[in-house]
């Protein structure tokens, strides 16, 4: 089973190369906000209850995305493998996920992180709120997303360092190209 963790901070390309490594390589997507984000559009318990704590920018609290993406997986017993985009964002999550892959007889194949700098974040995420509209990329949002990466979620990076499983690729650029760089990393796990 091929369980790919992709890391970067808001406006990375993690969404738009998900797609594309789910079709070539046949993994199920597991996005947190995606996730987050139809709870709310349902109206569901959950989404009631993460719906200010995103819309005030700050990280779903670890216990409800936990248990949430426990479910999402349990719900695809068939998968090849899973892409997880958004998730972990701190070391806890990390560490939470693995112990559940674990008792699963499964692991994190590796970690690819976006390398992306702030600059480009900044306008990524302008052109996509003027596209989509999304709440969470509204300026003062956007700008707490970002230092909450810098500041918090970034350390999760060692935590993979340590067990050899991180690699870091250039976000910048062609789309392809990106992919193409993506995909040769994949291909060693």
């Amino acid at each position: 089973m091929l369980n790919l963790v992709l890391f970067g901070p808001p406006g990375a390309g993690k969404g738009t190369q998900s797609a594309k490594l789910i079709e070539k390589y046949g993994l199920h997507h597991i996005s947190t906000g995606d996730i987050f984000r139809a709870h709310i559009q349902n109206q569901t318990d959950l989404g009631k209850q993460v719906s200010q704590i995103i819309a005030d920018g700050n990280l779903v609290p670890d216990s409800i995305t936990i248990a949430m993406l426990e479910e999402e997986i349990k719900q695809n017993p068939d998968a090849k493998g899973f892409i997880f985009d958004g998730f972990p964002r701190t070391v806890a999550q990390a560490e939470a996920l693995d112990a559940f892959l674990e008792s699963n007889n499964t692991a994190i194949s590796g970690v690819v992180a976006l390398d992306v700098d702030e600059t480009e974040l900044t306008q990524r995420i302008a052109k996509r709120q003027e596209i989509s509209g999304r709440a969470d990329d509204a300026a003062d949002k956007l700008k707490k997303r970002i230092e909450e990466y810098f500041g918090k979620t970034i350390h999760v990076l060692p935590y993979y360092e340590g067990q050899n499983k991180l690699t870091k690729v250039n976000g910048i650029g062609d789309i392809e190209e990106i992919f193409n760089n993506l995909t040769a990393v994949i291909d060693r796990y």
